[in-house]
């Protein structure tokens, strides 16, 4: 599996930008003082087509969220599911420094919470 470097994606962080009516959205983070990441998904036959981000925070949140998106992108929305914090640092070219490990958390929830958005939107209609 390709390993990704943190300084690279931050330099060009990948499917940055918002998708308009997207099928799934999610948020994680505070937005008025701290890191904060939205994620937007298109899905089509229970796969991942586009995946979006927006981030308010560090050079590594930043980097981490794109990671995200890289991991999840043309997934089933199952697969998708089961990317979490450690998914995203086993990802990492080399180790991260350990007050910085809790940013892979941001992007692992927000694409959770955009899967639920998803999920739960299907479910009421």
């Amino acid at each position: 599996m390709k390993k990704f470097s943190v300084k690279e994606l931050f330099l060009s962080p990948q499917n940055c930008g918002k998708i308009e009516e997207p099928d799934g959205f999610g948020i994680y983070g505070d937005s008025e003082c701290g890191d904060y990441v939205e994620v937007y998904l298109k899905i089509e036959d229970e796969h991942i087509t586009d995946i979006k981000f927006l981030c308010k925070g560090c050079p590594t949140a930043i980097a981490l969220t794109s990671l995200m998106t890289i991991l999840a992108k043309g997934k089933h929305v199952d697969d998708a599911a089961e990317i979490t914090d450690e998914v995203i640092l086993d990802s990492l070219e080399g180790e991260i420094s350990e007050e910085k490990k809790h940013c892979s958390n941001l992007g692992a929830e927000a694409l959770y919470n955009a899967l639920m958005n998803y999920v739960l939107k299907d479910i009421e209609s």
